[in-house]
């Protein structure tokens, strides 16, 4: 586990891991990456190329901070703490890993200082999403598992379940490649 020179990663490096984003967006987005990886100790290759891999699914390669559908699927969710009518949609996936329902958005909220609760649309912001991402892989302990190389139990803990499992495994690779890291049989 050391770190790759004075910085995490560099730009160079953010861009390869999300290929499909736009240069202009990286270099706006790099440094807020950045700061949110060093506050949560995101900080090795492997932790990298692991919370990279899973935001390039999330997000689309950063590029859609806010989930496509509805949420009303998430409507009376008590799992989520979604109590209250409206609270599906209001708290639906937002940000580079799709925070959602409103027990995370007040967890998230109160840990960073940011009213989320009050403010959802916020968490799709670049400034707290990456943050919010952050939080969300620490307080799950997911440094640990990519630590480990266990992307499985990584997906299961984001995910609630192994949906798009291949594609977050081809963008792991990827990351994984691009930090000089050999790629694990899966």
């Amino acid at each position: 586990m050391t770190k790759i020179g004075p910085e995490p990663c560099t730009l160079e490096e953010f861009r390869a891991c999300f290929p499909g984003l736009p240069e202009d967006k990286a270099e706006a987005y790099f440094p807020l990456f950045l700061a949110a990886c060093k506050e949560f100790e995101i900080t090795t290759p492997e932790r990298l190329a692991a919370f990279m891999g899973q935001l390039c699914h999330e997000s689309n390669q950063l590029r859609s901070w806010v989930e496509l559908a509805s949420g009303k699927a998430y409507e009376g969710r008590q799992d989520l703490g979604n109590t209250e009518p409206g609270d599906g949609p209001r708290y639906k996936g937002r940000g580079p890993i799709q925070l959602t329902g409103r027990a995370n958005y007040r967890a998230a909220g109160r840990a960073l200082g940011v009213d989320l609760e009050g403010q959802p649309e916020l968490a799709a912001t670049p400034e707290v999403g990456f943050r919010v991402a952050g939080w969300y892989w620490a307080t799950r302990g997911l440094n640990a598992l990519a630590d480990a190389g266990d992307y499985r139990a990584i997906t299961i803990k984001i995910n609630g379940g192994l949906n798009g499992y291949a594609d977050r495994v081809r963008h792991w690779h990827r990351c994984r490649s691009v930090f000089g890291l050999d790629i694990p049989t899966t």
